[in-house]
């Protein structure tokens, strides 16, 4: 089972999908944009969209919000990549748990798909989301007070991290459970095998 966690679909552009060791043809991604449905500002998307077309990846757009397990299922059937997008990280956990897209997203796993988590995404796979108050929209809760996560990694993650976040970083990292692993923009972290590979431009940041 490969998990890709990445800050920003930049890098899964430039290096991130080339990791799942999927001959880029035969790579069909299952979309989920669900957690854009609660931001305003869609340029990301757009940009993901316009680039993982230009790159000549195959992919389809999906909302998870509303759909029934069968229904997931039989979209992800011709897949083998589930990719979630970002955007608002509780509207997507409280969709989650709606719907109970935990135990669909282990059969997908027992199909075989790779996944691969952006921002919002990468943040689900964490044992809780805690660390995404210090996000954008971080305000917008959406009547979510459980934020525990899928807990398929054993770390928390703070992406899109600039250097001027130090000092709130540093502020939650001594409330944290678990170890926290950050990530700047163009930056991923493979998980397999219980391994946890490092990717990216630049080093990786250890507060």
């Amino acid at each position: 089972m490969k998990i890709l966690l990445a800050s920003n679909g930049g890098f899964l552009i430039k290096d991130g999908y080339k990791a799942l060791d999927i001959p880029r043809e035969k790579v069909r991604i299952g979309w989920v944009i669900t957690a854009s449905k609660a931001v305003e500002k869609l340029d990301y998307l757009e940009r993901h969209k316009k680039a993982m077309t230009e790159e000549g990846y195959y992919f389809e757009e999906f909302d998870i919000e509303g759909k029934s397990e069968n229904e997931i299922l039989n979209f992800f059937a011709d897949k083998n990549v589930v990719h979630i997008e970002g955007g608002n990280t509780f509207y997507l956990l409280k969709v989650i748990k709606e719907i109970g897209f935990d135990k669909t997203l282990k059969k997908l796993f027992e199909k075989g798909l790779a996944y691969v988590g952006s921002s919002a995404g990468a943040y689900i796979m964490c044992p809780t989301i805690e660390v995404s108050k210090l996000g954008r929209n971080a305000d917008r809760h959406f009547g979510l007070t459980d934020l525990t996560a899928l807990n398929y990694v054993p770390f928390s993650l703070k992406v899109h991290y600039t250097d001027d976040m130090e000092m709130s970083v540093r502020e939650i990292i001594k409330t944290l459970k678990y170890p926290l692993r950050i990530l700047r923009d163009g930056q991923g972290i493979l998980a397999e095998d219980n391994n946890y590979i490092f990717m990216g431009n630049g080093e990786e940041v250890k507060l």
